[in-house]
């Protein structure tokens, strides 16, 4: 019995469960890659030019990306969490050369206690991360290029799109897995009038209309002016 047990097995056992998540999480954050390293790679059969993929979004089956989602919005938030002690440990930083003299004589000043006090945090982040996903690619794009990205974000920095069309073979729920913020519907919002301002332009429709132009009351007061002489 599977009572009090979270979680899917997916039909795998659990190191193969755990191997499968990790790379799903790992293809999810290496979709952020700049295109140039998709240029030159060749399919399996050394001919057919590989496509760059879709940034931040992968296909897979729903109960998948269920799994996997909160693996992800994990490493992200423990990325987060460390980029205020790499803004302070910044300050701290020497921007010589390694192994220059300005370099060395920064090695052993106070400073360099100081950046490796500040540095810590960060990099007991990152191998928390790395203990996670197992890729030093995939932690570098996650703390360099994802976390800024949600620092106004309180969680919820995934979502789940179920796809119409199932899996071909064995009729699968597929689902798009993605990174909020880069694949948002705007609505664009038409420039509304006031609603008092309809009724104006009714009532100067109106007073126009009602109102003699210039020609019809001359010549009104020249017939009155004939009218009395005579």
């Amino acid at each position: 019995m599977r009572h009090r047990r979270k979680g899917r097995t997916l039909g795998r056992s659990p190191s193969h469960r755990k191997a499968m998540l990790q790379n799903l999480a790992c293809s999810l954050i290496l979709t952020e890659r700049d295109d140039m390293y998709y240029e030159g790679l060749m399919q399996g059969d050394g001919k057919t030019p590989v496509n760059p993929p879709h940034k931040g979004r992968v296909v897979t089956t729903i109960h998948k990306a269920k799994e996997v989602r909160p693996l992800v919005e994990k490493c992200i938030t423990i990325a987060k969490k460390a980029l205020p002690h790499e803004e302070t440990a910044e300050q701290f930083a020497s921007t010589a050369d390694r192994n220059s003299e300005e370099w060395r004589s920064w090695r052993k000043s106070e400073q360099w206690q100081k950046w490796c006090a500040a540095r810590a945090p960060v990099v007991n982040a990152r191998r928390r991360a790395y203990q996670i996903l197992q890729d030093n690619e995939a932690v570098a794009i996650l703390f360099e290029e994802i976390a800024p990205r949600f620092t106004d974000r309180d969680g919820g920095y995934t979502r789940i799109m179920r796809l119409a069309k199932p899996r071909l073979g064995d009729a699968g729920v597929r689902a798009i897995l993605e990174f909020v913020g880069e694949n948002d519907r705007v609505k664009v919002k038409e420039a509304t009038k006031p609603a008092f301002a309809d009724d104006e332009a009714d009532a100067a429709e109106e007073t126009s209309s009602e109102a003699p132009t210039t020609d019809e009351t001359v010549s009104e007061d020249t017939d009155n002016e004939d009218k009395a002489e005579a």
